[in-house]
């Protein structure tokens, strides 16, 4: 991918799932197990609206549209978090964000940005084989509130030692690029890389 970031860029910030890592499908799977279990309905295209958004957050929203009482959220989380990692030995890297990741390895500072929990995101570089290139991995424990609202964006500025305006960050879902730009970043879309030629 021949990218080339802008004059003023001091550092790249990377979403996870579906921007880094082609999870999103995985995801999907994972969750279509765990919500079929509750009786609550999680069509692909409302999935796709959600993205970005953290686990917990997207079971409350989907139990309270279906009337499902869900008394224990955090056990949910877990289920889905588990369906998640059974497969994720299918976990592939998004080509062309992989690229520009590590076309500027060493030559910018670069921090993963993500509504997934620590360990998962985690465990998902790992499987691309990416961790070791970031200064910082910030997921839905660091910050208060999650994307759209900017806090997980500040806060990878903020652990790199760079000023917000000087970030481009790399996004796959509106919510996310809604994020950035709240937070007074330069945001890409990935997803014009990712659409096959009409």
């Amino acid at each position: 991918m021949n990218w080339t970031p802008p004059a003023a860029a001091t550092a790249l910030v990377f979403d996870c799932d579906g921007t880094l890592a082609d999870t999103m499908p995985i995801h999907f799977r994972a969750w279509t197990v765990t919500m079929n279990r509750l009786g609550v309905p999680f069509p692909e295209t409302r999935f796709y609206q959600l993205g970005g958004m953290p686990t917990a957050r997207i079971i409350r929203l989907l139990a309270d549209e279906h009337a499902v009482p869900v008394p224990d959220v955090d056990a949910v989380v877990w289920q889905k978090e588990a369906a998640f990692l059974e497969f994720l030995h299918d976990v592939r890297p998004v080509e062309p964000v992989y690229r520009i990741a590590e076309a500027h390895r060493g030559k910018l500072p670069m921090a993963v940005a993500s509504g997934g929990y620590r360990d998962v995101v985690g465990r998902t570089l790992d499987r691309i084989g990416v961790r070791d290139w970031f200064g910082a991995v910030v997921c839905a424990e660091d910050t208060p509130r999650h994307k759209p609202d900017p806090d997980v964006f500040l806060e990878a500025a903020r652990r790199l030692g760079v000023e917000p305006a000087g970030c481009v960050v790399f996004e796959d879902t509106d919510i996310g690029l809604e994020a950035a730009r709240r937070a007074g970043m330069l945001g890409v879309d990935v997803r014009r890389w990712l659409r096959p030629p009409a």
